[in-house]
């Protein structure tokens, strides 16, 4: 017997793993409690791991035995962004297909913050294809938290849109395939808390737990009209998409929303307080709204540019000081230091420019009314008007399939 197995919370992790089938009245009984029950009264902290929620080498070990047997693992992750600076991976929810498993599958929530070097779980799963539920997102984090770059996805967000799904998101996929509400909340939590609360791991676990089974819908639905290399297409251009880094101007970021009403010293305040917020947030690990609102932010400049003191009773006397002082150096500085708003340049429409966005609109509507799929996916007006602009442009903003209906 092993220590697990003589804890007294043995028999509740014990359900965890067996992942019955939920039903709609059980989802909705008292605590909304999954068929990956952990009991309301316990918190899941590493003194009390248990298998299913991976921290130690042990636990990884044999995650990644059984993922070695699957071709398929659904996956999903849970970040920090509203709690900290710099956003890190805080929980890895991982689904893996299991022949023996009456339910068809076994649920893990992987700790990437335990400590346990993760590199067998980024190989083990590089070869695989990976089930998500709109990818953009946890690609990235994949990427950053756990230097993983997948080769084959199946985004379950883009199987429902090719479809002609109107109502795409999760919670409505999974009441309309297998009649599931599952609990909200804990959206905003913070999930690098630990130990990390059961209605915390709960939430997460549902967010990946029917991806595999979702998955399969869906792709027997697309064999009928024969979409499956259409999906294929999708999938390989959100993984490129998710590769690149997104890059911001360094001397734009200060232009937060409403900066675009201030001019000459306003603007030179708002851009002093900008900074200030920046180094304060990174100071106490914390996201820069936390230490002052955008909103606040640009109502601040517009007064002390006015010759007002704002305030704030959050404010601690040291950051008050430093607030202060970062609107004085901006009020000193020299009219040539203040920000000037950059010109955007666009080119001026032509007549047959305009004339050319609209017959790729109208090719559009056509074929997305013929097949049942909304036009702008199929593409954007602005991806419209970028190719009627500049056909060569078709290639880097669409795939395939779309192009063949757009016939560009």
């Amino acid at each position: 017997m092993t220590n697990d197995e003589a804890s007294p919370n043995a028999p509740a992790f014990a359900e965890l793993r067996r992942g019955r089938q939920m039903t709609k009245q059980l989802v909705k009984r008292a605590h909304y409690h999954s068929d990956f029950i952990i009991p309301s009264s316990l918190d899941i902290g590493h003194s009390s791991l248990r298998s299913g929620f991976v921290a130690t080498d042990a636990t990884l070990a044999e995650l990644v035995r059984e993922i070695a047997a699957a071709d398929r693992v659904a996956l999903d992750t849970e970040a920090d962004s509203l709690h900290s600076y710099r956003e890190k991976l805080c929980l890895l929810q991982i689904s893996v297909s299991v022949a023996a498993n009456a339910n068809g599958h076994d649920d893990f929530i992987v700790d990437p913050l335990a400590g346990v070097d993760l590199e067998p779980l980024r190989q083990v799963l590089e070869p695989r294809e990976i089930v998500l539920h709109g990818a953009d997102y946890d690609l990235r984090m994949l990427r950053r938290g756990l230097n993983f770059t997948a080769h084959r996805i199946f985004d379950t967000l883009i199987a429902a849109r090719l479809l002609g799904i109107r109502e795409f998101s999760l919670a409505a996929l999974l009441k309309r395939y297998f009649g599931l509400e599952l609990p909200k909340g804990s959206q905003k939590a913070n999930w690098a808390k630990r130990p990390l609360p059961a209605r915390m791991a709960e939430y997460a676990i549902n967010d990946v737990r029917y991806l595999l089974p979702l998955a399969e819908k869906l792709e027997a639905e697309l064999d009928r009209p024969r979409r499956r290399d259409w999906l294929r297409q999708s999938c390989q251009r959100a993984i490129e998409q998710a590769a690149v880094a997104r890059v911001r101007n360094q001397d734009e970021l200060w232009r937060v929303r409403g900066a675009g009403l201030l001019h000459g010293r306003p603007a030179a305040v708002l851009r002093a307080l900008w900074q200030w917020r920046e180094r304060e947030a990174e100071m106490a690990d914390r996201p820069p709204f936390h230490i002052l609102q955008n909103e606040k932010l640009v109502n601040a400049a517009e007064s002390f540019a006015a010759g007002s003191v704002p305030d704030y009773k959050h404010f601690s006397p040291r950051r008050r000081r430093a607030f202060r002082e970062a609107a004085r150096s901006a009020l000193l500085a020299p009219e040539s230091e203040c920000p000037v708003l950059p010109r955007r340049f666009g080119t001026r429409r032509t007549a047959d420019t305009v004339r050319r966005t609209e017959e790729l609109r109208r090719r559009r509507d056509k074929s997305a009314e013929e097949l049942g799929l909304e036009p702008s996916f199929i593409a954007p007006r602005n991806t419209l008007e970028a190719i009627a602009a500049d056909r060569t442009r078709a290639e880097k903003l669409l795939v395939l399939w779309q192009r063949e209906l757009l016939g560009v």
